[in-house]
C-alpha cells in the first residue's frame, strides 16, 4: 500500500490511463469501463479499475505538473506493478497547423523542468515514448478516420510564465504543443522499464487565443479516451 494512492494489492490493473484531471478519470470510469470500482480518493485524486472490451484497465488522476505526476507514477510502477501507462491530457497548441481539438501523439518531450537536471546531475536526458504504443495509437486513430499529429511536445514547469512569448522559441524548433507532465512520465517509464505514451487533445491555442471550457476538457475529448483505451488493452 503506497502513501498517496493507498490501494490494496491487486486493485490496480497492469494497464492504466493517466488523466491529470481526477474528474476526467471519473468520467472515463463511468462512461467507458464496465463495473468500475474506485480504489482511491485520497486528496480527491480519483482512481478506478474496471474492464474495457473484456480486459482489465485502470484510470488514475495525477494532478497538474511534473512533481504531481511523479508521485503517482513512481508509486504505480514501484508498488502496484503497472506495466503500461498512457497519459491522456490537454495541451496548448504553439503552431498554426495544430488546431483546437486536434489529437497529438507525443513522440518525445522537451522540458524546462529542473527534475531531470537534478536526476542526471546537469546532463540531458531525452524522454521518449514507447514506439510500439505510439504506432498502435496512431494506427487505431487513423483506422477510425481521425488524423492525429505526432511530434515533440514541451512539458513546462510553469503555467503562468514570466515571458508570455517563450512558447515561440519551442515552436521555432518544431515542437507542437505545451503541456506539463509528459517528460516525467517518459523518464520514469525508462527508469522502471515500463511502456508509456502521452496522448493529448489541444484545448487551447497560444497562436490564435482560442480556448475550450473546463467542462469540455473533462467530458468531450472522447476520441482521445477511446484511442487510449484501445491502445492500453492491445
Amino acid at each position: 500500500m503506497s502513501i498517496h494512492i493507498a490501494a490494496k494489492e491487486g486493485e490496480i490493473a497492469e494497464a492504466i490511463l493517466l488523466p491529470g484531471d481526477p474528474l476526467r478519470a471519473k468520467f472515463i470510469a463511468e462512461n467507458f469501463l464496465k463495473d468500475p470500482v474506485q480504489y482511491t480518493g485520497i486528496r480527491n485524486i480519483l482512481g478506478y479499475t474496471g474492464t474495457y472490451q473484456g480486459k482489465r484497465v485502470s484510470v488514475q488522476g495525477t494532478g497538474m505538473g511534473i512533481p504531481s505526476i511523479s508521485i503517482y507514477v513512481n508509486e504505480l510502477f514501484r508498488e502496484y506493478g503497472v506495466k503500461r501507462a498512457i497519459r491522456i491530457g490537454t495541451a496548448g497548441s504553439i503552431r498554426d497547423d495544430v488546431k483546437i481539438r486536434d489529437m497529438v501523439l507525443a513522440v518525445s518531450a522537451c522540458t524546462d523542468s529542473g527534475a531531470n537536471n537534478i536526476r542526471f546531475s546537469g546532463r540531458n536526458f531525452a524522454p521518449t515514448a514507447t514506439f510500439s504504443l505510439l504506432k498502435t495509437a496512431w494506427d487505431i486513430a487513423v483506422s477510425k478516420g481521425w488524423q492525429p499529429k505526432a511530434g515533440t511536445v514541451v512539458s513546462a514547469d510553469m503555467f503562468y510564465t514570466e515571458n508570455p512569448e517563450e512558447w515561440k522559441l519551442w515552436a521555432k524548433f518544431g515542437c507542437l504543443a505545451m503541456e506539463m507532465e509528459c517528460a516525467e512520465l517518459y523518464t520514469l517509464a525508462a527508469k522502471y522499464g515500463r511502456e508509456a505514451l502521452c496522448l493529448l487533445t489541444i484545448s487551447d491555442s497560444l497562436v490564435s487565443g482560442e480556448q475550450t471550457s473546463a467542462e469540455e476538457r473533462q467530458t468531450s475529448f472522447t476520441r482521445m479516451m477511446e484511442v487510449a483505451l484501445e491502445t492500453a488493452i492491445s
